[in-house]
Parts: structure tokens; sequence; C-alpha cells
């Protein structure tokens, strides 16, 4: 309501409510508690004349308005909604290549701290979904790989956790496609890519692809029980070379041994391509292109991650420090292990590059993906297949 309106209405009910006999007295505190949302003890002393109504809200004056948090959702949004300590390290990366607002607005971007981009950000916010999983293992190739959780003992880029994630829908029958996601321990540079069922030579073509693209010299390799790692195909790419990749799996059942890939599984492909049923070899190309051109490099150049320094429990609870949120980019350059002639590849690469291109670039592949997918959907009802 304006305050024109609100004042002569704060005026009437006055008088109606000071000239009323005792018994209309209540209807009438009712009727204006209603529509003024104060208390009753609250609003009989406004009536009487004894307080006024705060003309501001309570509390310091705010320091971001409207237009600040317009251009931090803009942001939150072409950053992929991602949690507001990775935000705060992203925005020194984004706001050089972003025009629409002033300096001024920048600056301000700039100081906001972390907890306030969460505050100003919570409502925007939505709930998380859960996919089916599809890990079926081989007991024979289980008794070659070593059982080993590789964890914080890593100091150098190289080693591998490798998953696929199942765009199955709610129905794992049929041949569908998978979400092969590889990701490094020490950076956290993460590859993907598509792979039209989990068959193993297929897998194989993606990881031999994969490992071309990184920007450092596979080491090592993970990944949990399934079938699609544990064959003898990718034993003997790993094994059978001049320079041995160590190999080894998880536990069974025990999601938390491959706790970094599991987490890209959500943020790198749940994320992106949601949780519908992807049954059409042609969707499995764009996905690939989408991964390789714009996505992974999105990710591993603009998007800052955390990293877990140390763990205590204190009874029954744990409490967990980070380090200050990096991109994987950011992580290679400042790593000793890597050779200069890569640095100063990813340097180059960090420069040509504008996130907001990518960003814009990826929505409409996107749209043409989704669109597909909706056309196929119709399709299939209309032939009742």
């Amino acid at each position: 309501m304006p305050k024109r309106l609100l004042k002569s209405y704060l005026t009437r009910m006055r008088e109606r409510y000071q000239n009323a006999p005792k018994d209309l007295k209540s209807s009438i505190l009712t009727e204006f508690c209603e529509n003024s949302r104060y208390s009753r003890k609250h609003a009989i002393r406004i009536l009487n004349g004894r307080l006024q109504p705060r003309t501001r809200r309570p509390g310091p004056k705010a320091k971001y308005n409207s237009e600040v948090v317009h251009h931090l959702r803009v942001l939150w949004e072409s950053m992929g909604r991602i949690c507001s300590k990775k935000m705060k390290s992203a925005l020194p990366l984004w706001l050089p290549f972003y025009k629409d607002c002033s300096r001024e607005v920048k600056e301000q971007l700039m100081s906001m701290a972390a907890s306030t981009i969460d505050k100003k950000l919570h409502a925007y916010r939505g709930p998380k979904r859960k996919g089916i999983g599809t890990t079926r293992g081989l007991k024979i190739m289980m008794k070659k790989i070593p059982l080993k959780v590789l964890g914080d003992k890593i100091k150098e880029p190289g080693f591998m956790e490798s998953d696929t994630v199942a765009h199955c829908g709610d129905n794992i029958a049929g041949e569908y496609t998978h979400s092969l996601t590889m990701t490094d321990l020490y950076s956290g540079w993460t590859e993907n890519a598509a792979v039209w069922t989990k068959d193993s030579d297929q897998v194989l073509l993606q990881v031999r692809a994969i490992e071309k693209r990184m920007p450092f010299k596979l080491v090592g390799f993970a990944s949990d029980n399934g079938s699609e790692f544990m064959n003898q195909a990718l034993c003997n790419y790993l094994f059978k070379r001049p320079e041995p990749v160590s190999f080894v799996r998880s536990r069974p059942y025990q999601k938390n041994d491959n706790a970094h890939v599991e987490q890209k599984n959500f943020t790198h492909v749940r994320e992106l391509f949601g949780y519908e049923r992807l049954d059409d070899f042609e969707l499995t190309v764009l996905m690939n292109e989408i991964y390789q051109v714009y996505w992974s490099t999105l990710q591993n150049y603009f998007i800052p991650n955390l990293k877990l320094i140390s763990k205590e429990r204190y009874g029954s609870k744990i409490k967990k420090k980070y380090d200050t949120p990096q991109t994987p980019c950011q992580r290679l350059l400042s790593s000793e292990a890597v050779d200069k002639s890569i640095k100063k590849q990813l340097r180059h690469n960090l420069k040509y590059h504008n996130p907001f291109f990518l960003r814009k670039e990826l929505e409409s592949k996107l749209k043409i993906f989704f669109h597909r997918v909706e056309e196929i959907k119709r399709k299939k009802l209309m032939t009742g297949s």
C-alpha cells in the first residue's frame, strides 16, 4: 500500500476506533491487525495515538540495494548457481567480462561477504533430486584390482577418480546414455563425456579421449566396482604401457570412498542435464559437444571449488576445515609439479576464454538439446513405443 494511502487509512481507523463503543472496538482492532499485520497490543497503542507506525525497517540501513542484488543473481545464474563461498572467489574472474553494471556496483559486489551472498540468494535456491544407481560389479575383476582409498595423500595432479551417471529417468530397462565423469583429486579438474550404454569398449574410448584433453599426465585411476571399469580392456589400457597407471577401486556400497567424483556427478552432470531419460543416440553426440566445448572449459577455468584441509571429530559432531575456494586452473598454476609450458598454455586459455560468452553459447546449445528431447518424447507417444 502506498504511504499516502497508508497514512489516510491509519487516520480513518483511529477516528473509528476512538469514537466507537466498547463492543465494536474489538472488531475494528481485528480488522486493523489483519491489514497491518501488527500484534494486537502494538495495534492498540497505535490506534490510541500513543505510538506512530515505523517509517523504515528496524536495524541499520541496507548496504546493498535492489540493483546490486539483481546483478548478483544474474552472475549467480551465469555461474551455474554455485555456493556463496565459491561465488565469492569466482567474482574476480567474472566481473572483468561483465559489462551490464556500473563500476560502483562491481565494487559493491566485490566487497560482499560470502554469508551476505548466501542471504541475498536464499529465496532463489530450489530443492535437490536424486537419481537411480546402476552399478553392477564383476567379482573376477575385483580380485585383480586392489581395494584402496586415495584420500588426502595426493599432493600432485594426475590421480583421477571416475564414475558414471545413468540418464535413465525412472526406468533402468533398455539402452540409454550414461555420463562418464573423471575428476583430479589434487586440483579438482573435471572432464565429462557422454557414453551410449555402459559397454566397456565405449567407456574405454571416452577414457582415452579424456586423457588426451587433460593438461597433465594420468598417474592414478580410481573407480567404484561397476562393470564398466572392472573389465580386462581397461586394465590392459592402464597397466600395459611404458609407465603403468595405478588402478585401484573403492569399497562396495561406500560412496564416500569416491567422494570427489560423486560430488561432481551432481554439480557437473545432474545440474546440467537433469534427470530426464535420454535414450536416443543422437542426444549422446550433442551431449559430448556440450561437455567438451563449453561445460568443461567453464567449470575448470572459471568455477572455483572447495578443498578439504582437515576433519576432526568432537563427540558426535565432525568439524571440517576448507581452504580458500580456487578454480582447478588456479590450483594447477600454483602447483610446482606442473611444467612451465603447461602453465603457459593454461594462462593463455584463461585470458582467451570469456565466461559470459561460454555461458551464453551453453544456454543456446542446451535449448536445442532439450527441444530435441521433447521432440523425441512426442514422437514416441505418437508411435506408442
